[in-house]
């Protein structure tokens, strides 16, 4: 399972790559794009980040602690579809901030970062960890964080290439793990019966159960 999940991972973001690197992204870079309130450049600067966060928290100090699973990862976020929460203004703060490079140079660091991912994730053990920075004190696998930006990769290079008009086709290893995941997390936030609800009896859907972000 591990060179499954890596291989999807890299497929995935090596079209990121390719994608940040058009024209139309640069040339987009100032407009609004598909999502509320997230600029062009924005919405480029959250998908790269799921290559260059890879080796910030591999880079990152980890001391051993028990592992949070990606379905937990997911299932115990709030405020996902409300614009203006805790989560989603710092999520639009972080994107803008490594946009601000401007859409060359994130392109680039997006590139540079996944060549030596294609290298460094082959080399790595399955039982490695990985320090989740933005969670001080938690840590993940490097394969379930990895399953994360599947997610994040997964969504966000549909996002982008619609906000530009660019064709950009996410590999379909990466699409089963994100939605594996994504299933995973709604059952685990709203139970089997709501999910079956959200999946066969859309009149009886009172939670929305099968939306995780």
């Amino acid at each position: 399972m591990t060179d499954e999940i890596r291989n999807a991972y890299l497929l995935a973001a090596e079209r990121a790559v390719e994608l940040l690197a058009t024209e139309r992204v640069a040339r987009c870079w100032g407009e609004d794009s598909v999502l509320s309130g997230m600029s062009v450049g924005g919405l480029a600067g959250h998908l790269a980040r799921s290559i260059l966060q890879v080796e910030w928290f591999l880079d990152g100090e980890v001391n051993g602690a028990q592992p949070v699973s990606p379905v937990h990862y997911y299932a115990r976020l709030v405020g996902t579809t409300v614009p203006d929460s805790a989560l989603n203004v710092g999520v639009r703060e972080r994107s803008e901030e490594t946009a601000a490079a401007g859409p060359a140079l994130v392109a680039e660091q997006a590139r540079t970062a996944w060549q030596r991912l294609v290298q460094r994730l082959g080399e790595e053990p399955a039982d490695r960890h990985v320090a989740i920075l933005h969670r001080p004190g938690e840590e993940m696998l490097l394969d379930g964080y990895l399953q994360t930006r599947c997610v994040e990769l997964a969504v966000h290079l549909e996002d982008l290439a619609l906000s530009v008009g660019e064709e950009c086709q996410t590999p379909s290893a990466t699409l089963a793990l994100a939605v594996d995941v994504l299933v995973a997390a709604a059952r685990d936030r709203h139970g089997d019966q709501a999910v079956l609800h959200a999946l066969a009896r859309r009149e009886r859907d009172s939670n929305q159960a099968i939306r995780v972000l």
